[in-house]
């Protein structure tokens, strides 16, 4: 069954009355193709109205959205013979970080991307994206993989932040975010970062620190969660609409504060509503970005990497 978030009742109303009357038709051979093309047509009116004015709160909501593609199936889609790789080779492997090579579009790439698990099995297993120092270890040891054999980076990031457990804390965990900033900055391949759900603080940025950011439509990327916030700040998570608001965390809000490079539009409904589209879509703006990015020589993308990054706030931020 398709999930629906709260905002999304009256569609998923509309859309339970057309495949009642769809399961009608085939028990009793009666004719509703007139009255299931009726409800179809206003379904996409409502779906088209509401998501024309989704609030920051609700694009939140989207992302978080659990049948949203996550890491693993762009991979599985963009990335022939993708080998994954892992271990930090110094504490153990962490399996909210994907990370291995493969060829994207024929070109040989390294990849990373922050997983969150399809089903609780697979999310617990990938700890819910949310990486501990040895996941952002292992990330800082591919991006110097693949500076050492010329490979492009392509990272795919989808967290809500970086595992805050007590043992992540006493093993390094902001030292380990920090170093993966530093080997993305200091990468001299082209790297391109895109934000296919939530981007979520540090645990975020220690896989973004590139060249170009692209980011999907209703995708957020922000210092810190709207719940997060509004439990700082007001010491109430229900808030978190009103954090939401304030952070500008929306793809539209970062693009016009110079903080992201692009916004991958999405299926009507968002992502997971069409998730071949969304997948070879975000394909086709990686090849566009990253063609002219492998003209220049590594000194050049170390040097423009650094400019973009340091000017960062003094764009549109006023």
């Amino acid at each position: 069954m398709r999930h629906f978030l709260d905002f999304e009742k009256p569609i998923a109303e509309l859309e339970g009355k057309i495949e009642e009357l769809r399961r009608t038709t085939d028990a009793g051979g009666i004719d509703v193709a007139e009255e299931v093309g009726r409800l179809r047509d206003k379904a996409h009116k409502l779906l088209q109205a509401t998501y024309a004015k989704l609030t920051p709160w609700q694009k939140a909501l989207v992302a978080r959205h659990p049948e949203r593609p996550h890491a693993s199936d762009y991979i599985a889609a963009l990335i022939d013979g993708f080998t994954p790789l892992a271990g930090d080779r110094a504490f153990a492997d962490d399996a909210a970080v994907l990370g291995g090579m493969g060829r994207f579009r024929g070109r040989a790439v390294m990849v990373l991307g922050t997983e969150r698990g399809h089903d609780t099995e697979s999310r617990v297993k990938h700890n819910f994206g949310m990486a501990r120092p040895e996941g952002y270890r292992k990330a800082r040891r591919l991006m110097e993989l693949a500076g050492r054999f010329g490979l492009p980076i392509l990272s795919f990031v989808d967290t809500a932040g970086a595992f805050p457990g007590i043992e992540a804390e006493a093993r390094g965990q902001a030292e380990a975010i920090a170093r993966s900033i530093e080997a993305g900055l200091d990468a001299p391949v082209p790297f391109i970062a895109t934000v296919i759900g939530e981007g979520g603080s540090g645990g975020a940025i220690a896989l973004a620190a590139a060249d170009r950011i692209l980011m999907l439509e209703h995708a957020i990327y922000s210092v810190i969660s709207p719940e997060g916030c509004a439990s700082i700040l007001w010491r109430d998570a229900a808030q978190a609409p009103t954090a939401a608001e304030a952070l500008r965390l929306t793809a539209d809000d970062l693009k016009r504060l110079a903080l992201i490079d692009a916004v991958v539009p999405e299926p009507l409904g968002g992502a997971h509503r069409d998730r071949d589209h969304m997948l070879a879509a975000v394909g086709d703006r990686i090849a566009e970005v990253l063609e002219p990015l492998t003209a220049l020589d590594g000194a050049t993308l170390r040097a423009r990497r650094r400019e973009k990054f340091l000017e960062m706030g003094r764009v549109g931020a006023l």
